[in-house]
């Protein structure tokens, strides 16, 4: 089986304005975390996106938006020597069509992504910046790991995390 870090996007992979990103010009990296990730990838553990985006359902964005603002990510990535494996998405909000399995903190999207990469997440991590995150962690039987929102991650704390 695989090990894996999850990561939520929005405050952890790039800089959370507190509002949706709609405009590709807005998506700023915050190229201070690649580093550590790619550590991690380094040592064998896939690093797969999770997050919710329902701008698209309320029409601030589309997905081709926002395939090329992770298009960007994942090139900020290889460019250090990493890869992303997936970007895991929900295109859903609450207020457009009422509630879904993959919005977090729903367990949905940690749980396909499991299932496709046969993933152990007794190994694994999920690494947020809202409780939302790690609630959708623990019901996949992951753990999370709750950051404060552009906060560096600490590879010390994700080791500790990873054998507590």
């Amino acid at each position: 089986m695989n090990k894996a870090i999850f990561l939520d996007r929005d405050g952890v992979l790039n800089h959370e304005i507190n509002d949706y990103i709609c405009r590709v010009e807005d998506f700023e990296i915050l190229e201070y975390q690649i580093p550590v990730l790619k550590k991690l990838f380094d040592e064998g553990y896939l690093l797969i996106v999770i997050t919710n985006q329902g701008g698209i359902a309320l029409k601030r964005y589309t997905e081709e938006q926002l395939t090329t603002m992770h298009q960007s990510l994942q090139d900020s990535f290889k460019e250090q020597g990493a890869e992303i494996a997936h970007f895991y998405y929900c295109p859903h909000h609450p207020t457009v069509g009422g509630e879904c399995a993959c919005r977090k903190p729903a367990s949905g999207m940690l749980l396909d992504a499991i299932e496709k990469f046969d993933i152990d997440p007794a190994l694994s991590i999920m690494i947020g910046d809202k409780l939302r995150d790690v609630e959708a962690a623990n019901g996949a039987g992951v753990k999370g790991i709750l950051i404060e929102p552009d906060e560096e991650i600490r590879y010390e704390k994700i080791k500790v995390a990873l054998i507590a």
